[in-house]
């Protein structure tokens, strides 16, 4: 579930990279490994997402936030309650990295590594986000045709390394939405927003995505990333061909006379709201320069904790009193799709502790010792956990297993290729894979178009993904 720290990927990849961060010793420090039972919570709030709005008596009841909350906090609960009553053992402070007594100290700190260190910062970054990237419209006559479509999406891949994936699906998504508002068929259209801007096209630096920038502050270098174009080109590359194709077969069926009608009054080309590309701009710099793990450059100066946190809201704020109103209702802006992710997340945080710490208790026992067994172990797993602890785990097995030929941060370089790009592009199997997943999917709801369900969306990623990345480890990592 990646979804921490990124513009959220870059904000995203840097937010969580800090505060998500699993310390280098930590599955030593912490001897016993939850029951794998502990798992069920995490597992019974992923199917309450995937199967509650597809049954007719839960479906309404589903729709409003609070019941959305009262499932996730109460699956929650039930964690807390197993590390306080049958864990038996201590847990490690994610911002002391100290081990806590067991039993309720043991739950506050499972508590504090949920909320304080990943949620808060999560949720941070991806409300600043939301807020000021709503303050930006953009004005004129879109048609949603395929190559228009197509285009989107690729200026997506092409800056979502720079911006983060989460900056650059707020900043595209209503456009692609705008455009295609006439038309029938455009779940497809969003599906594949998801796959390329929210996650395959965030691989080239480490702001791009909070895996990466974990890698960066073990050591390795900030543009050794870059090297990873060649997959980031040829996975992109794929799934806009797919994407074009699927689009233009799907195109045929529309009303082309509706879809393509011109309006009585054509309205010009305009960027309204201009003014937010410098709070987005300054959110960036939140992310990477007040890392309160890091001296702030040039300076022996450490942000306090939450500062930066505090200083993202300030600017979602200034993004309200700078732009006019009239902007937000022309995005027909709100908070539902913010507030669904809100209530989903707090769970998900909390549920998701117990697995990914039995991740990092037998991460390096799982047998895996070669580049594509290390793409689809990282791949897999980022699926439904946070990328960003996964990547840890697998850099850290890795490491302990030595190198045999170039080494980057003490790890074999072909192996470190494998868990970025498990890390990064599996993240697009799930809704909860990363971040900006559930959040687009919730802006794209709230905009009337009905999205696939859970599985629904597995089964796009399984048809398409999985074929792409079997591809690209018989080409680059064998």
């Amino acid at each position: 579930m990646s979804l921490i720290a990124d513009t959220r990927a870059q904000l995203e990849a840097t937010t969580l990279t800090s505060t998500s961060e699993v310390p280098h010793d930590e599955h030593h420090v912490q001897a016993e490994p939850p029951a794998f039972y502990s798992v069920i919570p995490f597992a019974a709030l992923l199917l309450c997402i995937a199967f509650l709005p597809l049954i007719h008596k839960t479906e309404e009841w589903w729709e409003h936030n609070k019941n959305r909350l009262l499932v996730a906090v109460s699956l929650g609960l039930v964690t807390l309650l197993y590390y306080t009553f049958l864990y038996g053992h201590g847990v490690v402070d994610h911002g002391t990295h100290e081990l806590s007594a067991p039993g309720f100290p043991a739950a506050i700190v499972v508590l504090k590594n949920a909320l304080l260190v990943e949620y808060i910062p999560f949720i941070a970054l991806l409300f600043s986000l939301y807020v000021i990237s709503g303050g930006i419209a953009f004005n004129g006559h879109l048609v949603g045709r395929p190559a228009l479509n197509t285009g989107i999406i690729a200026i997506g891949a092409a800056i979502a390394s720079f911006i983060g994936t989460t900056g650059a699906a707020m900043l595209l998504i209503r456009p692609l939405l705008k455009a295609n508002q006439k038309r029938n068929y455009v779940a497809h259209t969003v599906i594949f927003f998801i796959f390329v801007v929210c996650n395959t096209g965030g691989c080239l630096l480490p702001i791009g995505d909070p895996p990466l920038f974990l890698g960066f502050l073990r050591g390795v270098p900030f543009t050794w990333t870059l090297t990873l174009w060649p997959m980031w080109l040829a996975m992109n590359l794929s799934l806009l061909v797919i994407y074009f194709l699927y689009d233009t077969i799907r195109y045929k069926k529309e009303n082309k006379e509706n879809v393509e009608a011109i309006p009585e009054t054509i309205e010009p080309f305009a960027l309204r709201g201009g003014v937010n590309f410098l709070w987005l701009l300054l959110v960036i710099f939140c992310v990477a320069l007040l890392d309160p793990s890091k001296p702030f450059p040039g300076t022996d100066w450490h942000a306090p904790h939450f500062f930066r946190e505090v200083c993202m809201f300030l600017l979602a704020g200034i993004s309200l009193l700078t732009t006019s109103k009239s902007i937000r209702k022309q995005n027909s802006f709100n908070y539902e799709a913010i507030l669904e992710v809100a209530a989903l997340f707090v769970g998900i945080f909390i549920c998701m502790q117990a697995p990914v710490q039995i991740l990092n208790v037998n991460g390096a026992s799982l047998g895996i010792d070669s580049p594509w067994k290390f793409y689809w172990a990282t791949g897999i797993l980022s699926s439904f956990l946070d990328n960003a602890p996964t990547y840890v785990v697998f850099f850290e097995t890795a490491k302990a297993a030595g190198t045999n030929g170039p080494a980057i941060a003490g790890v074999n370089e072909v192996s470190l290729v494998a868990i970025s790009l498990g890390a990064v592009f599996m993240g697009a199997m799930t809704y909860i894979g990363n971040g900006p997943n559930f959040m687009v999917k919730a802006i794209a709801e709230k905009n009337n178009i009905r999205m696939p369900s859970f599985f629904g969306f597995m089964a796009y990623s399984c048809a398409v993904l999985l074929p792409l990345s079997v591809v690209l480890t018989f080409v680059f990592l064998l």
